[in-house]
């Protein structure tokens, strides 16, 4: 699925969190997508091309990314982003959902569903934010860049440098180099856009704190909704031991699979070892 085919089913909805962005595209049980900081929902475009013939597939962009404005006063914190998920749910019926997630979806998915176990049939988790691990350390010197007010030049400046963009995403993929231009602009100029749109890129990666995922560890131990854990075992951010805390936390975990070698975009780049697992896991919930 390129993006103009993409953009074919791209949507708006008007909730009590602003304008939210979404893919929505064939019939079915609900497929709920989440993806992370710097993609939006195009991210998943490759996973939901063979599943949309099964499933209503739902891709959300989070605020400031794809097409989802964030407002100057908007809290971008993980509980807030969370709620947006549950707005959008609210705006557009969604309801007995399958959520997917990555990155730092997957934090914005643990706390939904610890929030709103009642929306969810079941939930697949791939690397992601976990617990204390929020900024991961490869990630910090980003994070530190915003909170000193200093990553906003940085991004501008890229924004006519689709190499730079590659090279600042490239870390995610095994194989930066073949990742289109068409699609690093589509992940990258939503938040470049303009200098207002890079301070609160700023903002949103300030806002999101390792305490909001500590804080529902008391929670995610009494969780239940059945959940999938497929992890990359390349990722330099999340370290696949995090999968397995995952699995000894959280009761919920049915299986953690392991993909050799897969970085953190590897939904993107490998949505075919994704695929199967997700029609397995759905079929036995």
């Amino acid at each position: 699925m390129n993006l103009e085919e993409f953009d074919a089913h791209r949507y708006t909805a008007t909730t009590r969190s602003g304008d939210i962005g979404y893919l929505d595209v064939g019939t079915g049980r609900v497929a709920l997508f989440v993806h992370g900081v710097g993609t939006n929902g195009y991210l998943w475009r490759n996973v939901v091309e063979p599943l949309s013939a099964e499933r209503r597939c739902v891709a959300v962009d989070l605020p400031l990314h794809g097409r989802s404005p964030a407002r100057p006063d908007q809290d971008l914190s993980l509980p807030a982003l969370a709620e947006a998920i549950e707005d959008l749910c609210d705006a557009v019926g969604l309801t007995d959902v399958d959520l997917v997630a990555n990155d730092t979806g997957g934090a914005v998915a643990q706390v939904f569903a610890v929030r709103h176990p009642e929306r969810l049939r079941t939930m697949t988790l791939t690397n992601c934010d976990t617990h204390d691990n929020l900024p991961p350390e490869g990630f910090k010197p980003t994070v530190e860049l915003a909170e000193r007010g200093e990553l906003a030049p940085l991004v501008l400046k890229a924004k006519d440098n689709l190499e730079l963009v590659r090279a600042n995403l490239g870390p995610g993929y095994e194989h930066p180099e073949k990742i289109s231009e068409e699609t690093l602009s589509a992940y990258f100029a939503p938040i470049s856009g303009t200098p207002e749109n890079a301070r609160e890129f700023e903002r949103f990666l300030s806002s999101l704190r390792a305490a909001d995922l500590v804080a529902i560890e008391p929670d995610l131990r009494k969780l239940h909704v059945p959940t999938l854990v497929v992890w990359g075992t390349g990722d330099t951010f999340f370290d696949v031991s995090w999968a397995y805390w995952l699995r000894d936390t959280f009761p919920g975990v049915t299986e953690v699979v392991e993909i050799e070698g897969a970085k953190l975009f590897f939904p993107d780049e490998r949505a075919a070892d994704l695929v199967p697992h997700l029609r397995r896991h759905w079929a036995a919930h």
